[in-house]
């Protein structure tokens, strides 16, 4: 084999996979048809450390969001990876949202996140005077990261880790042959060439659903749907009025989590992002203007100081779901595919939020596949 274990994906949980698992293995290679890292999801997100306040008890998503926010923590701290541990305010605007409200500090308290505060509105004032809220839920744990100096780090480890990152080259075929995989590439040069694998991990985000049907993987519920999200900023000097996150109680299913305002490491705030799914998986990141009427009303419920002219549209992220519209939340899938016949084919499928904050703990698990399959 030319290759021990081949990650397909450099975002940022592909890239901390490379990271983890160079440590104790060799020959890993790690291969992304973009010229650098991060180019889709993961430089297109809100940026935030999030707690694991809303997923389903026992999920991946819970567990491995609640185990990786302190290692991300941590490892921020270890690395100088700049962060902003700001805290949330979930917000209720209406006296229907306050029973939302202790629904969700239930599921938090499921899923081992026992640190959320009920907060009045005094107390609420306290921490943001500028915003409006009945009731509010306070999560202590959640923050905020630079999510390129995250994955540049991870990066510089992985090579440090004698990790092969080979930039620029697209997965067009991928095939099993025996004991392992033949991968093929289409370079930069247009050129293109193949090689063989033990192990393959595929973290392909977006295209992650096409990269399992190449190996033979048809399955429905796998399906990758491309699902936007746009953000509006809100313009100095009113930014200096948030210091915190402060999101409004989440859509029914948790399509997304409403049209929340984040702060950013350079003192930016934002709105978004919102939810729409495409009709067709077309890299769609156009700014739709007329969409400043939508989002200045949703975040006029709790930020009373906002004018309708404070907003600029910002950018535009694509969020790889498998959960079709109205359906109920699923789970990340990240599955090692014996059971359908591709022994050391590790398939990680729909790595939306709370991607970015499980990365490490994503990592951990997948590493713990490759060492049970071995």
């Amino acid at each position: 084999m030319d290759a021990d274990i081949t990650i397909i994906g450099a975002g940022v949980v592909g890239l901390a996979i490379a990271e983890k698992i160079s440590v104790e293995h060799n020959n890993v290679f790690l291969i992304e048809k973009h010229l650098s890292f991060g180019q889709e999801t993961s430089s297109r997100n809100s940026e935030v450390i999030h707690a694991g306040i809303y997923y389903v008890k026992d999920s991946l998503k819970a567990r491995l969001c609640v185990e990786g926010k302190w290692l991300l923590y941590d490892y921020c701290k270890k690395y100088d990876v700049p962060y902003n541990n700001c805290g949330k305010l979930i917000v209720a605007t209406s006296e229907e949202e306050i029973a939302i409200i202790e629904g969700i500090r239930q599921t938090a308290i499921k899923n081992g996140v026992d640190d959320l505060l009920v907060f009045g509105r005094e107390q609420i004032a306290e921490l943001e005077p500028n915003i409006f809220a009945l009731k509010a839920l306070f999560s202590p744990s959640t923050g905020i990261i630079d999510s390129h100096s995250l994955m540049k780090q991870y990066e510089t480890n992985s090579y440090n880790n004698g990790c092969q990152i080979v930039y620029g080259s697209e997965v067009t075929g991928l095939r099993q042959i025996e004991n392992g995989y033949k991968i093929d590439l289409l370079d930069a040069d247009k050129k293109y060439y193949s090689f063989t694998t033990r192990i393959v991990i595929n973290s392909a985000g977006l295209t992650s659903d096409k990269i399992s049907e190449m190996v033979g993987i048809t399955d429905e519920s796998l399906k990758i749907l491309f699902c936007k999200g746009e953000y509006f900023r809100i313009n100095p000097p009113k930014n200096r009025l948030i210091k915190r996150l402060v999101f409004p109680v989440p859509h029914q299913n948790m399509e997304g989590i409403g049209i929340h305002v984040t702060i950013d490491m350079g003192g930016g705030v934002k709105l978004g992002p919102d939810v729409k799914y495409l009709e067709s998986n077309i890299y769609d990141y156009k700014l739709t203007a007329s969409k400043q009427e939508a989002f200045y009303k949703s975040a006029k419920k709790f930020l009373p100081f906002l004018e309708f002219d404070d907003l600029v549209p910002e950018m535009a992220g694509i969020r790889p779901k498998i959960q079709k519209p109205g359906e109920p939340l699923r789970d990340f899938y990240i599955m090692e595919e014996t059971n359908r016949g591709y022994p050391g084919f590790i398939n990680l499928i729909g790595m939306e939020s709370p991607g970015l904050t499980s990365s490490i703990a994503i990592a951990k698990y997948v590493n713990g596949l490759i060492n049970n399959t071995i």
